[in-house]
């Protein structure tokens, strides 16, 4: 069992119940899943292209992701309907907790001029999306590998019914929010 799930279950549980007054532990949100998406634009002109990013992906997430197609044809993009666009992952259980440790405590850190993550990406239901601008803050990426510089979304989908209740449990998970 990871450190953080751990930690999750004991200290972050208890620093919730105490700060919302929670009467249930059932009512203490929780992570739910991590997904992880890359849109590869150039994917129409080469394929091999989706290809190296699935497989930065893979190394990312230590999971396979999906190739997923473009849902409408945009004459203006030169983009058909099911051309393949980009690729994702989803992030459940030890993988989930395992990244989110690795996120917050490696790759954020290597970010350039980091002064915190943006404290306003919530959706208003207490999920969080952040924008990564170049994959090579993970560790896992070997700078002499890549072929291109690519950016990916990560979004962190809670059980929480508000943002306030979001950032509180994603601050306890040690995300490093920008002061406001």
């Amino acid at each position: 069992m990871s450190r953080l799930r751990d930690q999750y279950q004991n200290e972050i549980v208890d620093a919730l119940m105490k700060k919302f007054g929670y009467k249930n532990v059932m009512q203490v949100p929780k992570i739910d899943k991590i997904v992880v998406n890359m849109g590869v634009g150039e994917a129409k002109e080469n394929a091999k292209i989706l290809e190296a990013a699935a497989k930065d992906m893979e190394t990312i997430t230590g999971q396979k992701p999906i190739i997923t197609k473009a849902k409408h044809s945009i004459a203006n993009f030169k983009i058909r309907e099911n051309m393949p666009i980009g690729c994702k992952v989803t992030l459940r259980g030890e993988k989930m907790y395992e990244f989110l440790d690795r996120l917050v405590n490696l790759a954020l850190p290597r970010v350039r001029d980091f002064r915190g993550i943006n404290p306003n990406s919530f959706d208003g239901r207490g999920n969080y999306a952040l924008g990564i601008k170049e994959q090579l803050i993970f560790p896992e990426i070997e700078y002499d590998k890549i072929d291109k510089i690519r950016g990916m979304d990560v979004i962190v989908v809670t059980t929480a019914k508000t943002d306030e209740e979001g950032r509180e449990l994603l601050t306890q998970f040690g995300m490093p929010f920008a002061k406001q």
